[in-house]
């Protein structure tokens, strides 16, 4: 039997690791923030699966990716892989719904069905603002990484990223809500 996570713990789970990589760069610089990155991450793996006996896919291709791409960090002293990571995933996202559809199955439509009733033009016009919204959240990732010292982009990865990923969500939700099958729109 699976128990569901603590809000706070499911808080914990999702933002721990970024408050660990925040907290090691200030402290220790961008390698400690690193490997405190990839400490913490494996540790909200564990959590997770230790509650709810499953890992959140979201949560799962990101530690692999900070695993890796932190490993490349410190293992090679450069820190443009860990500044590479938030594009790739966000690229990797993109990808992912763009190929769902392709093939009939929109992902969002699989993790959020159960908290949004949509028509299918629904469904396509969000999964077509995530890839839109991913693409531009990697361009930007990009963009920033490049232009400014670490600390900035440490600061803008904590805080920047996890505040413009809200914002799209509830922007694209907002943006569908003629989409809405009408028995929720009752309620």
């Amino acid at each position: 039997m699976t128990r569901k996570m603590p809000r706070q713990v499911k808080l914990a789970v999702e933002f721990g690791p970024l408050v660990a990589f925040f907290i090691g760069n200030f402290g220790w610089g961008i390698m400690a923030g690193t490997g405190a990155l990839m400490v913490a991450a494996s540790i909200a793996i564990a959590v997770a699966w230790s509650i709810e006996r499953r890992v959140p896919m979201m949560v799962a291709v990101s530690t692999v990716l900070v695993l890796t791409f932190g490993g490349l960090t410190l293992a090679l002293d450069d820190e443009d892989f860990i500044k590479l990571k938030p594009t790739i995933v966000n690229l990797l996202f993109a990808a992912a719904i763009f190929g769902g559809m392709l093939i009939g199955r929109n992902p969002l439509k699989t993790v959020m069905g159960h908290a949004l009733s949509l028509s299918e033009a629904g469904w396509r016009a969000l999964g077509w603002r995530w890839i839109l919204a991913f693409i531009g959240l990697a361009g930007l990732n990009e963009a920033v990484w490049r232009s400014v010292d670490t600390d900035t982009w440490v600061s803008f990865k904590v805080f920047g990223l996890p505040v413009l990923l809200m914002i799209i969500a509830m922007g694209s939700v907002l943006s569908v809500r003629q989409h809405m099958i009408e028995a929720e729109k009752a309620e």
